[in-house]
């Protein structure tokens, strides 16, 4: 397949390099030049238990850069507060029968690309599949044994889901069909509510992270206030208890591995706060489920931003 990458972070980076091992056309398209050029020159590099190999693959800064421009699958995973804005600076990828999966932390991404590129050529879906930048082109990349769940956003089965997820296991990419994604998608926000606040708060990788009982104990509290939200919401979830959600987001990780939010505070970024533990807060509130502690963990990320931005705490 002709496969775009749209926000080709160490994340994208980290599964565009193993589809191109797989022999696919992959482009990662990532609008920070110098990642785009280490790329071209000298091939990605991914670390995998601690040993590096390049790949050779194919990058850009923007969409107009793809030969070709159509490609077969989109995969979206740039931030989510950039959703709209990529996806509208990136329609010279469709063709009529191009899909566009969406892999991004939080929710309510697919309306908002469904705006945009219309509903039927949505696929949803999460992954468990991690990835650290180390250096431009040159990304840690946690692939082994990390499911990746993707769906038809009103259910059921479909061909095109069922081939894009026999593509994604030839590759190495753990990959299982759902026929009611919008369980999965709180699973992993489940997963993301676990580890990704607390690691930007307290700026430990997850190997330090985990040493800490006192951060599991609120780990799993945001965990279990989820939960709460979601079965108030008639969501159906696999995950049975809320410790099970921190030992997912940990497992199969390097001690070094940093998740997503970490990463964005040291690039002096914002997060995607706002559609993880604040989705958790928004929905809670819509339920009548209280939420005291992502409330908490979300207003310490929004102080955090507000430092990182210049803003004096009065």
């Amino acid at each position: 397949m002709k496969i775009g990458i749209l926000g080709a972070g160490a994340l994208g980076c980290a599964m565009g390099g193993v589809l191109t091992e797989a022999g696919h056309e992959v482009w990662l398209i990532n609008r920070n030049a110098d990642q785009v050029e280490a790329m071209n020159r000298r091939g990605l590099m991914l670390r995998t238990d601690g040993i590096d190999r390049t790949v050779a693959v194919h990058a850009a800064t923007t969409a107009g850069g793809v030969a070709g421009g159509v490609v077969d699958l989109v995969i979206v995973l740039v931030k989510s507060f950039h959703t709209a804005e990529a996806m509208q600076g990136a329609t010279s990828l469709l063709g009529p029968d191009t899909v566009v999966l969406s892999l991004q932390n939080g929710l309510g991404h697919e309306d908002v690309l469904a705006g945009i590129v219309g509903r039927r050529r949505l696929l949803a879906g999460k992954t468990y599949v991690g990835g650290t930048q180390l250096a431009p082109g040159h990304v840690i990349a946690g692939t082994r044994h990390k499911l990746t769940l993707i769906g038809e956003p009103d259910g059921g089965l479909s061909e095109r889901v069922l081939r894009i997820a026999g593509m994604f296991n030839q590759a190495g990419l753990d990959t299982t069909v759902s026929e009611s994604i919008s369980g999965a998608l709180w699973d992993k926000l489940l997963v993301n509510v676990a580890t990704g606040a607390l690691s930007g708060i307290t700026r430990l990788p997850y190997g330090l992270l985990y040493q800490a009982p006192e951060l599991e104990a609120c780990a799993v509290a945001a965990v279990a206030e989820a939960m709460a939200v979601a079965r108030a919401s008639g969501i159906t979830l696999s995950i049975a208890e809320p410790v099970d959600a921190w030992r997912m987001a940990g497992a199969g990780l390097p001690f070094e591995f940093k998740p997503s939010m970490l990463q964005s505070l040291e690039k002096g970024s914002i997060t995607e706060i706002d559609f993880i533990n604040g989705a958790v807060v928004r929905q809670g509130a819509q339920v009548g489920v209280p939420t005291p502690v992502n409330q908490t963990l979300l207003a310490c990320i929004k102080g955090i931003e507000r430092g990182l931005a210049g803003f004096a705490i009065k």
